[in-house]
């Protein structure tokens, strides 16, 4: 690997993807935007940008090609939910695109990827019901997701799997992200109460929580120079959920999952998502809340 590690984001025209290049260009990265279409209202080659490739994940040899040269991947591209696009559509981009993506990388030596996983991939915000065995969520809950794009992600979890059973000397990362964004401000009751009553239950099912976008970019870098070898997830969230600290977490388990048992700390607004393994092995925190 050179002086200068050359990183391949996928996807890297969409909203996250141009924060990450945005990161890791001001750390010194060499970066190829590898994506369908070329950013908006600018040059295919922008100095900010890193040297952009179209193409469709889809093509395996034409993906290849455009790796060949990288030290380390990050894939981002994919249909980010399945609300607007037909679900079967949702579930082959995903897992083709990241099974393309892990075979393109694996066949050339690459041996660090960075896949941008979801929350969802146990279930969560799409579910009918979201179903949670204890509080806070960690790596080991048991998946039980039900729409396509939930199932895509943990389907692509399973191929990193299988890649890192075959190709010992791989480093794949698995990010569970939350719906990424800036928390402008915190949240009270009523704010919530006032939202569509879909759009409040699928708050109440990804429980509250959020990742910082800029937080999220860093654990992509962090991932990058993890030393484990093999395939290990990360829920990559937010320490709070979005409520102001008088809104207790513990109350809103005991209102909305009353059978669910605490096994971990949720006083304050602590977040439900228990993300210690990111700090152990990425030595990645969300930051300040």
């Amino acid at each position: 690997m050179g002086l200068r590690m050359k990183v391949a984001v996928t996807g890297g025209n969409g909203r996250f993807g141009r924060v990450v290049i945005a990161h890791l260009i001001r750390s010194g990265y060499d970066v190829v935007n590898i994506d369908r279409t070329p950013p908006e209202g600018a040059s295919a080659n922008r100095p900010n940008a890193g040297a952009f490739i179209s193409l469709d994940l889809a093509d395996l040899p034409a993906l290849t090609r455009a790796l060949e040269g990288c030290d380390a991947v990050i894939h981002l591209a994919a249909i980010p939910s399945p609300m607007h696009v037909p679900e079967p559509d949702v579930y082959v981009n995903n897992t083709v695109t990241s099974y393309n993506v892990l075979f393109a990388a694996a066949d050339l030596g690459i041996e660090k990827v960075c896949l941008a996983s979801s929350i969802n991939a146990i279930g969560g915000a799409y579910s009918r019901k979201a179903r949670y065995d204890y509080f806070p969520v960690d790596e080991r809950h048991p998946t039980y997701n039900e729409d396509a794009y939930s199932l895509s992600k943990w389907v692509m979890e399973q191929q990193a799997d299988s890649f890192a059973r075959r190709h010992e000397r791989m480093t794949i990362a698995s990010l569970r992200l939350h719906g990424l964004h800036k928390l402008a401000a915190r949240r009270t009751l009523e704010d919530i109460n006032q939202l569509d009553p879909v759009v409040r239950l699928r708050v109440a099912n990804h429980l509250w929580a959020y990742t910082d976008i800029d937080a999220a970019a860093r654990a992509c870098i962090a991932a990058l120079h993890a030393t484990y070898t093999g395939h290990e997830v990360f829920f990559i969230v937010a320490p709070t959920t979005i409520f102001t600290p008088d809104i207790h977490s513990a109350e809103l388990a005991q209102q909305f999952y009353p059978d669910v048992p605490i096994v971990g700390d949720l006083s304050g607004n602590a977040g439900f998502y228990n993300c210690a393994k990111a700090e152990r092995l990425l030595g990645w925190r969300h930051g300040d809340d």
